[in-house]
């Protein structure tokens, strides 16, 4: 089941809303008795968070950092990850020069010049491209970096080294939600900012840990909850926020996919679908109903170690909300079917007409800084900058104009 993507011109931008519930009292400004000299604004670079944030200089080091009140998602607050991130910069253990074995791999590390230990990489790649072809070298990368550095980095895998085996670490964290995003949505985005919490009468957390890995997103969490949401939490371990939940699904590992079929299964049966919005604003509802047809609650609670009633329980209260919101994470992520996971979670979204107004949609939370700019700006195995795809002929010619190169020279897709 998807969105119905004809009636989106192709990369229409779309007007965003940020609801930044303005108008509430700043937290307290933090205090030091160290004399700064100046405040550097920048974000954290730990998660997908990415609070706002000044560092602290003093005597031409950084020596601590403060929260930015400016900045609408933390709005003054850091966790303990952000509030400790300046540490890194001036520790003793951190790598400042080059070290390099200069007498093979059984040989003591030296310190090396810079130059050096880049002529002799640069030397290595094109000793092995010469003997094997240009992709016998590939470009691994992460994504906690800025927009400028993650683009030059899929830039320098294609147009300096000519190879198509570049990707980032964003294969090992979140791109099962890209493919099921792009899958359901026709586009790697999530429908909501974070805000819409605090519009939403229901909240469906399933493979996250909010509590221990988006303390920040804990804070909006608790306001909806002061404001009345109900809270549905599926993990196999009971998680911080699962122990205030309203309902707790301790789902066995790996059967997110059976309790999400099983609760569309009641949603269906109980006429709690939007039939309005499945008619105007999706395909594929037919074959997704037959495919949730063989998912009854009965047989659903013996594949995820389940209540019946507790799986009836939680699909009621999402599809009787009359704003729902779903996020997910790694724990339905990672695995051999995380596509189809992530699909599954959309379909429940679609399904009761929860998209497209404040507190109703879907997202991901994102395990680190960046992840989002890291595929945009080229990064990606199948992906040039700007969401382009890289075996589109229209996109390939565009990038080559921009970079300079003929198109026969722009490697084609990695894997996967």
């Amino acid at each position: 089941m998807s969105v119905d993507k004809g009636i989106f011109r192709r990369r229409q931008r779309q007007s965003e809303t940020f609801d930044y519930h303005a108008g509430e009292p700043s937290p307290t400004p933090w205090k030091s008795d160290v004399q700064i000299e100046h405040y550097v604004p920048t974000h954290c670079c730990y998660c997908g968070v990415q609070c706002g944030m000044y560092l602290k200089v003093a005597g031409g080091k950084v020596v601590g950092v403060e929260p930015r009140e400016d900045f609408p998602l933390n709005r003054g607050m850091l966790c303990p990850k952000g509030a400790t991130a300046y540490q890194t910069v001036n520790h003793p253990d951190r790598l400042t020069y080059p070290l390099m074995r200069r007498n093979g791999k059984e040989s003591p590390l030296e310190r090396a010049s810079w130059d050096e230990v880049l002529d002799v990489i640069a030397g290595r790649f094109r000793a092995i491209q010469g003997e094997y072809g240009k992709d016998a070298v590939a470009i691994y990368s992460g994504s906690s970096m800025t927009n400028e550095k993650c683009y030059l980095m899929g830039k320098f895998a294609r147009v300096a080294l000519g190879t198509r085996h570049t990707d980032y670490n964003g294969r090992l964290c979140m791109s099962s939600a890209t493919g099921a995003n792009e899958r359901s949505l026709g586009i790697d985005r999530a429908a909501n900012p974070v805000s819409d919490m605090l519009h939403a009468d229901c909240i469906f957390v399933i493979g996250a840990n909010v509590g221990e890995c988006f303390p920040i997103i804990t804070s909006y969490l608790w306001q909806a909850r002061d404001r009345g949401c109900k809270l549905i939490v599926a993990d196999p371990r009971q998680t911080p926020i699962a122990r205030t939940a309203d309902v707790f699904l301790p789902l066995r590992s790996g059967t997110d996919s059976a309790l999400l079929n099983g609760m569309l299964h009641v949603i269906i049966k109980e006429g709690l679908i939007d039939e309005d919005f499945i008619r105007a604003r999706t395909v594929g509802w037919e074959e997704t109903k037959a495919l949730v047809e063989q998912y009854p609650p009965e047989r659903v609670a013996k594949v995820c170690g389940l209540r019946p009633e507790a799986i009836i329980e939680a699909a009621r209260m999402f599809g009787q909300a009359q704003a729902a919101l779903i996020y997910t994470a790694r724990g339905l992520e990672h695995q051999s079917k995380g596509v189809d996971n992530g699909v599954t979670a959309i379909n429940l979204a679609l399904a009761t007409g929860n998209f497209g107004r404040p507190g109703a949609g879907y997202g991901t939370l994102t395990g680190q800084g960046n992840g989002q700019g890291g595929r945009e700006m080229g990064q990606k195995a199948s992906q040039l900058p700007g969401c382009r795809e890289i075996e589109n002929p229209e996109d390939r010619t565009y990038i080559c104009s921009v970079w300079g190169i003929d198109e026969k020279d722009l490697p084609h897709s990695g894997y996967p």
